[in-house]
């Protein structure tokens, strides 16, 4: 239905259904829509890679550093900030960031900055929004691939003259990054897809993809315009899987 209704195009108060492709073109010939485009992939891959980079440090330790009976309750304490709404915590995150929140506090009772910078409504107010919720998600797939790999594994390594790093680079980083993957590919699919954060976290200044789709259909009313970005928004999560398809599982190999 979507796809059928991205043929149509919106003429005066009306929607004309002679299939056309004026929508798609319109997309990569208009510069506000390829900077939307780009500016959400660039706000997701960031997100993407600080949210792995945070993560596995912190699945790690808790797979190999943590003893067995701490290591349930300790990821039930760091998703229980997760039981709260999505929407609370993008607007928690706006009071830490706002100008006379905690962080610019902190930094101006240090001596770091002599007057507040604007943190919220940026794009770095997005990304740590985003890196917040999906650090955990990443964690817990991480943590399962980790969990997997036998130690016999990493002694076999070590018995064989490996050193720790080596131990790591070559035994457990390999056979834990299914987790990655995993963990990668749900973050890039829900974050591409998220309009609540940039808008609350954002603040408007920087138009993402999702926020381009609700402008057409809640002021325009070019609902086979949004329907066109919708749809690229699908193909690119498909191509996002094609490419990932095969790693998709949380069993090492």
């Amino acid at each position: 239905m979507v796809i059928a209704y991205s043929f149509f195009r919106r003429v005066g108060g009306s929607i004309d259904t002679t299939p056309s492709m004026e929508n798609y073109q319109r997309i990569f010939e208009e510069p506000v829509f390829l900077d939307a485009l780009v500016n959400s992939l660039e706000v997701v891959l960031i997100t993407v890679v600080v949210s792995i980079l945070v993560a596995y440090p912190f699945a790690y330790i808790l797979a190999y550093r943590v003893p067995p009976k701490w290591q349930r309750p300790l990821l039930l304490l760091a998703v229980l900030p997760f039981w709260t709404s999505y929407v609370v915590r993008s607007y928690s995150w706006l009071l830490v960031l706002a100008k006379n929140g905690v962080v610019n506090g902190m930094m101006q009772t240090t001596g770091l900055i002599s007057e507040p910078v604007s943190l919220a409504n940026t794009r770095l107010a997005t990304v740590i929004g985003f890196v917040h919720f999906f650090t955990m998600l990443v964690s817990l797939t991480i943590y399962a691939s980790l969990t997997q790999i036998p130690d016999s594994y990493r002694k076999a390594a070590r018995d064989l003259g490996a050193s720790g790093p080596m131990t790591f680079l070559r035994v457990t980083l390999p056979l834990s990054m299914p987790g990655v993957v995993v963990g990668a590919f749900l973050t890039f699919v829900l974050a591409i897809g998220d309009f609540i954060t940039p808008q609350i976290l954002g603040g408007g200044q920087e138009l993402l993809l999702p926020q381009a789709i609700m402008l057409q259909v809640q002021r325009r009313g070019d609902f086979p315009l949004a329907a066109a970005l919708s749809v690229i928004l699908l193909v690119i999560v498909i191509a996002v899987y094609g490419a990932s398809a095969k790693r998709l599982t949380l069993e090492g190999k």
